[in-house]
């Protein structure tokens, strides 16, 4: 099995995302910590309309049947005040973490350090551990503030990945667009996909 990487969910548009990362990890047998927003319940069922359980362990059964992954899988769900969860402390911290799609509140909390919620404090547990932190907001137009705290933690080595889907691989529908932005952030994982085409092959 590879590695750990934990997978935040916020609020933010773009839940299909989070969902088609999750899967491609499952599929390439890393060990997945999920942690889901409770606003990224509301959003999830509105853009893809599943319903997810709050309870950690329905949540699993879940997202597991709707990828059609097997019961097996290697992915632990976590709430987001189960600070007993690995990605809580710095001796067992993750590979990488992705929070995607990124709110600009989950975001700003995260450049303060606040750690009031598990997924935050995950964060910054990667971020002083110097893992790798990559944050994928959907958000547009940025304001100042925005801009500001996402300079700030591209500063403490954090990497910024927009959710801005090319369009050189011609797509023929949302699934297509939805792959272009999740093979960006598998390449800066290293994880090996076949989702789109590198450039000019």
């Amino acid at each position: 099995m590879n590695d750990a990487i934990a997978v935040a969910i916020t609020g933010a548009s773009g839940a299909g995302y989070g969902l088609r990362l999750l899967e491609c990890l499952l599929r390439a047998d890393y060990r997945v910590y999920l942690m889901v927003s409770s606003p990224a319940h509301v959003v999830i069922k509105m853009e893809v309309g599943l319903s997810l359980p709050t309870r950690p362990e329905e949540m699993k059964v879940v997202l597991l049947e709707y990828l059609n992954l097997p019961a097996n899988s290697p992915l632990q769900v976590f709430s987001k005040t189960q600070w007993m969860a690995p990605v809580a402390s710095g001796s067992s911290v993750p590979n990488a973490m992705v929070v995607c799609p990124c709110t600009m509140g989950t975001l700003a909390a995260i450049a303060a350090g606040l750690s009031k919620t598990l997924m935050e404090r995950a964060a910054d547990v990667v971020l002083k551990e110097q893992k790798k932190l990559i944050l994928v907001p959907r958000e547009t137009p940025f304001s100042a503030i925005h801009l500001e705290n996402m300079l700030k933690l591209s500063r403490m080595g954090a990497t910024i990945l927009p959710a801005n889907p090319g369009f050189y691989h011609q797509p023929t529908g949302l699934n297509d667009v939805i792959d272009f932005v999740v093979s960006r952030i598998l390449d800066q994982l290293v994880v090996p996909h076949q989702l789109v085409k590198p450039w000019a092959e």
